[in-house]
């Protein structure tokens, strides 16, 4: 009887498919990220444009403090600038542009320093003193542009860029092909600095948003962008060619591209909220300087 009932048990057990969940505390981190390529890359077009950045920059910015002092070129804006380099440079050459290659999270992280910390920062370490040389060339662009010199266009370029890439075709086509993929990151930069340098240029535009309209450029475009980093955290299918079984950094491919998704709607209200708040003080600084300078020339 006891070995009947005990063949009885291993038949049914072994009948059954049992599911039993696994905490995320117990999986592997170590066995699950052993095949992901976490190498440095090295470009040499990038490590020599990113030397670039900085020699020249270097060169304006002590020209313009031995001229002007430290309101023409202040120490914060020399580390803003150093500050975006090293964006440009944890983007494409640190272990994030490999992973980027083998995990959505990581590709994501890379775009958003791409496109808007790197952008921001090289802007805000430039002044009217340092920009001198070119300043009468950018206002001539400026009107040479157009249409496509307007705070508008601006607002179309970065939204289309982010989406026209998160097309799956484009997306595994950068993935697929390294001369894509830099096209992918130039396009990535250029609207990135065309779109911030709308708001945070420290030359004065004739195309320069009044009032309320900062907000609603910033508003706009954040929350068309944020929309697609919500479809892709709540999206229920795999949309790229990342694939691989069990889990990487303990995510699977779907999970992956959620926290992608993630990645990019946190990110685009955060930095959407500091630049309001920055955009907000700038504007109550200007508003006294204007004050004070109608006040001095009124008592003349």
């Amino acid at each position: 009887m006891a070995g009947e009932l005990s063949q009885n048990s291993t038949q049914t057990s072994q009948s059954r498919d049992v599911s039993v969940p696994i905490h995320p505390s117990t999986v592997d981190f170590a066995a699950s990220s052993a095949t992901l390529d976490a190498s440095w890359t090295f470009p040499p077009v990038v490590l020599l444009a990113l030397a670039a950045y900085l020699v020249v920059y270097g060169a304006r910015w002590r020209r313009s403090r031995a001229a002007g002092g430290a309101r023409a070129a202040s120490g914060w804006r020399a580390a803003s600038w150093v500050g975006g380099v090293l964006m440009l440079a944890i983007a494409l050459v640190s272990p994030v542009d490999r992973l980027g290659e083998q995990m959505a999270s990581w590709h994501m992280l890379q775009h958003l320093l791409i496109a808007d910390l790197a952008p921001i920062l090289l802007i805000l370490g430039l002044t009217k003193w340092i920009l001198r040389p070119a300043t009468r060339r950018i206002h001539r662009l400026e009107r040479a542009a157009g249409p496509f010199g307007h705070p508008g266009f601006g607002v179309v370029a970065y939204v289309a860029g982010m989406w026209l890439w998160h097309v799956p075709a484009l997306y595994d086509a950068a993935l697929a092909h390294p001369a894509i993929h830099s096209l992918e990151h130039t396009t990535f930069f250029a609207v990135g600095l065309l779109y911030w340098w709308h708001l945070i240029s420290p030359i004065r535009s004739r195309l320069r948003m009044p009032g309320l309209g900062p907000v609603a450029y910033m508003s706009a475009t954040k929350l068309l962008v944020g929309f697609l980093g919500i479809v892709l955290a709540f999206s229920n299918d795999v949309l790229y060619s990342y694939s691989w079984s069990g889990h990487r950094m303990g995510l699977t491919p779907l999970e992956d591209q959620n926290v992608a998704g993630l990645f990019m709607a946190l990110e685009q209200s955060i930095v959407m909220g500091i630049a309001l708040a920055w955009l907000f003080a700038r504007m109550l600084t200007e508003s006294e300087a204007e004050e004070q300078r109608t006040e001095r020339y009124g008592a003349v």
